[in-house]
Formats: structure tokens, sequence, C-alpha cells
């Protein structure tokens, strides 16, 4: 497997804030193009540019099974601790629910 920085993103991933290593350690262990195929694969992919993407609400509801017992916010917070403040996006707990939803019912 071809190593990658946690900040630069690879060739066919999202550059930007929500690069590859942006969201903590699971980037490193389910890989961007793994989660982008089954988006696609699954007909999931977003249709418009949104301020939560797919892929990022992928990350999100895996690290809501890791994190069980904690609340949509703290799962937030913990996901983005490592991006900067003035850059990201502090969404409503609706709006995280929602956006989940979507992900998890879009035929």
């Amino acid at each position: 497997m071809q190593e990658q920085s946690a900040t630069m993103p690879a060739a066919g991933s999202a550059p930007g804030v929500y690069a590859p290593g942006q969201l903590g350690e699971l980037t490193q262990i389910v890989d961007f193009d793994l989660v982008d195929a089954v988006l696609e694969e699954t007909g999931a992919r977003e249709k418009r540019v949104r301020l939560l993407p797919a892929r990022v609400m992928v990350y999100f509801v895996l690290a809501l099974a890791l994190f069980e017992h904690c609340s949509y916010r703290a799962v937030w917070d913990k996901l983005t601790a490592h991006l900067p403040v003035a850059v990201i996006a502090r969404p409503a707990v609706s709006s995280l629910s929602r956006a989940r939803r979507r992900r998890c019912t879009d035929p």
C-alpha cells in the first residue's frame, strides 16, 4: 500500500477541508476511494454540493458506531477536532441527523 501524507490529498480524493487525514484516524483505516466506490455503487452520492458531503457523513456514521454513548454533537466534535475552527462548519444536530438519514435511506 502506498504511504500518503495526512494533510495532502491523494489522486482521486477530495482536497480541501475534508481531505484524507483531516477527519481523524478513520480516514487512515477506511480509504476515501473505498467510501466513494460504495457511495457510487449504492447510488447514495449527493446530487448537489452540500455542506455535509456524503463521504463525510459515512465517516460520521462510522464514528457514531465507535462512540455509541456520545451525542451527535460530541461525535462531530471528535471527528473534526483537528480541522481549523474558522474553516469548518459546526452544523446543528438536526442537520447532522437529516444528512445521516439521507445517506442511510437514499435509493
